[in-house]
């Protein structure tokens, strides 16, 4: 189980995250996403994991899990533990399911899982299309999950329709993950655990040169 460094969240999630799930974060730009992938890596690593961090839109940037790494005074050399894929088509992306399976990672971080199927897929007409080949790509992953016993990480974004707001693709991704975290921002930070149709429960945290902390650790 890897802890993500938010107390009341890890409470929600029954102490954390749990090997053969897959965990999905998305929200608008700017409300922590990425932030608290790093940090759930950071954890990882101080229990031994090791990881492999998809990077779809070319923004990782190792300096910034390093800081979090020193943050927690950890050893900078826990940063080799940390293999980066710099994924730029929907084909490299398939044949990473494949490097998961022959590796012996113990943490999979997809950041933005979507983004290149939109990319790829951005007409009206490819709908079906893009869809069918997300589905495949994500019981990909659900198998990978259980078969491989580790947490998968993937982060999404959303997209407004109208007045309304919702998670790209959502009607595939909400049929393969296992617990949804949407991050959100208005006077505070505020977080929404989806466990169920029915069960939702909330976080507030505020983000800091040290990640995200609860609300009340950062007063």
């Amino acid at each position: 189980m890897i802890r993500t460094g938010l107390e009341k969240l890890d409470e929600i999630l029954g102490g954390g995250i749990r090997n053969c799930t897959i965990l999905d974060i998305f929200g608008a730009s700017s409300t922590g996403k990425t932030q608290l992938a790093l940090q759930i890596a950071v954890n990882s690593l101080q229990v031994g994991g090791k990881i492999f961090y998809q990077d779809t839109t070319g923004a990782f940037r190792p300096e910034r899990l390093l800081d979090l790494i020193r943050s927690k005074g950890l050893d900078p050399n826990l940063l080799n533990n940390v293999t980066v894929g710099r994924i730029t088509n929907i084909s490299e992306q398939f044949k990473n399911i494949t490097k998961i399976t022959e590796s012996d990672f113990s943490l999979i971080i997809i950041d933005n899982v979507t983004d290149l199927f939109s990319y790829e897929y951005p007409k009206e007409d490819q709908m079906r299309e893009k869809t069918s080949q997300f589905a495949k790509y994500m019981a990909g992953l659900a198998k990978v999950a259980a078969d491989k016993k580790i947490p998968i990480i993937v982060v999404n974004m959303v997209r407004k329709y109208g007045e309304n707001e919702q998670e790209n693709l959502e009607p595939i991704i909400s049929l393969f993950t296992h617990i949804r975290i949407k991050l959100s921002k208005n006077s505070f930070y505020e977080g929404q655990v989806i466990m169920a149709p029915l069960k939702v429960s909330q976080f507030k945290f505020k983000i800091t040169k040290e990640g995200l902390v609860d609300m009340s650790e950062a007063i």
